[in-house]
């Protein structure tokens, strides 16, 4: 028997992607720096997470690109054009809050359907394009319900409806997620990339999950302080982070020790290492490993020791306080972690591969 293609709707079938590039940009908030200087380029069709701690100006990043801020310096650019003053209905933005923001009085296809009335489209236009949008989202059933009516992740997915409606551009999503709980949550994570990647829409994700962003993006942008810490795919961004603080905000690491050594190398746990990136030039060092690269054995003559164990299914984490009290953690193959139960004495290790360096937390 042949299998016959299924036809997508025509909102699945539409290509928004538009390249998108902050210059220089600059935001001032009194005694505070929203952005320092942020130069970022997105590419047409992809999704690109900002992530960083509260206060790093992401979400100001955002709606400087929305057209809600303006910059106190640099420039806003959407496929090359400059959009820095343009208002922010003219700029072909579409964009979904943390809070839904939905119009209590308004059915789901209503909320949906708002923009394209503003805009003059006809009755027929709007109820056909506020219909096949919520079928695109999973709420074709639910079009004439009410806001009060719908669960919370419901709401966001008629949210994203809405702002899809306008056929715009760029898609920005503010912490889309965060107000729902886990379960929903990941659900709905995964409703927004199946929907982006159909779309081909440019998409920029604001959020403060790292889990969220390396598991949704293409590239994940980190901020610091209002400047660009490290700009690169999942995979990378995880495997080499370009800077300490890029590698302690995504994922865990544990700092442990290190003595530099000839040859631009570092001695760790008594072994000889290559350097990952610059050696600091002065300082006491310490060498930055993530809880898969850490061997742990048990040893009853071992100077370390088992302080703490996580399971978390195929894997659990322990933790181990070395003989100089620095702690350590090591995610082990469940099996192999239940020979190491807490106090018990061990011995850890490194593999011999390059380390980060960075000079010693005070």
């Amino acid at each position: 028997m042949t299998a016959t293609a299924v036809e997508p709707p025509a909102a699945a079938r539409e290509t928004a992607g538009a390249a998108v590039e902050f210059r220089a940009l600059r935001r001032v908030f009194g005694a505070t720096t929203a952005l320092d200087g942020l130069d970022l380029a997105v590419r047409p069709g992809e999704l690109l997470a900002l992530l960083g701690p509260s206060g790093c100006g992401k979400t100001t990043a955002l709606r400087m690109l929305a057209g809600f801020e303006q910059p106190d310096g640099g420039e806003v650019l959407v496929d090359g054009v400059d959009v820095t003053g343009v208002p922010a209905h003219r700029r072909d933005v579409g964009m979904v809050f943390q809070s839904y923001s939905l119009f209590p009085h308004l059915t789901a296809a209503g909320n949906v359907a708002f923009g394209l009335r503003m805009r003059g489209t006809g009755r027929a236009e709007r109820r056909a394009r506020a219909g096949e949008l919520l079928e695109l989202v999973g709420l074709g059933q639910l079009a004439d319900r009410y806001p009060h009516q719908l669960s919370g992740g419901q709401q966001q997915r008629v949210a994203l409806a809405r702002a899809l409606a306008l056929r715009p551009r760029v898609l920005l999503l503010d912490e889309p997620l965060s107000a729902l709980d886990a379960k929903v949550r990941l659900t709905l994570r995964e409703e927004i990339r199946r929907l982006q990647q159909e779309l081909g829409i440019t998409t920029l994700l604001v959020t403060h999950d790292q889990e969220e962003a390396l598991s949704t993006a293409d590239r994940v942008a980190v901020l610091r302080a209002g400047r660009l810490e490290q700009c690169a795919a999942p995979a990378e961004l995880y495997a080499r982070p370009a800077t300490a603080f890029v590698a302690e905000f995504v994922g865990t690491m544990s700092r442990i020790p290190a003595v530099r050594a000839d040859g631009g190398e570092v001695r760790v746990l008594g072994r000889r290492l290559p350097v990952d990136g610059p050696l600091p030039s002065d300082g006491e060092l310490e060498a930055l490993v993530r809880p898969e690269s850490v061997r742990v054995a048990a040893d009853p003559a071992g100077p370390d020791r088992v302080v703490a164990a996580s399971f978390l299914g195929a894997v659990t984490r322990v933790t181990v306080r070395l003989a100089d009290s620095t702690e350590v953690k090591a995610d082990l193959p469940t099996e192999a972690a239940a020979g190491l139960p807490v106090g018990s004495p061990a011995a850890v290790s490194l593999p011999d591969r390059p380390v980060l360096v960075d000079r010693r937390a005070v």
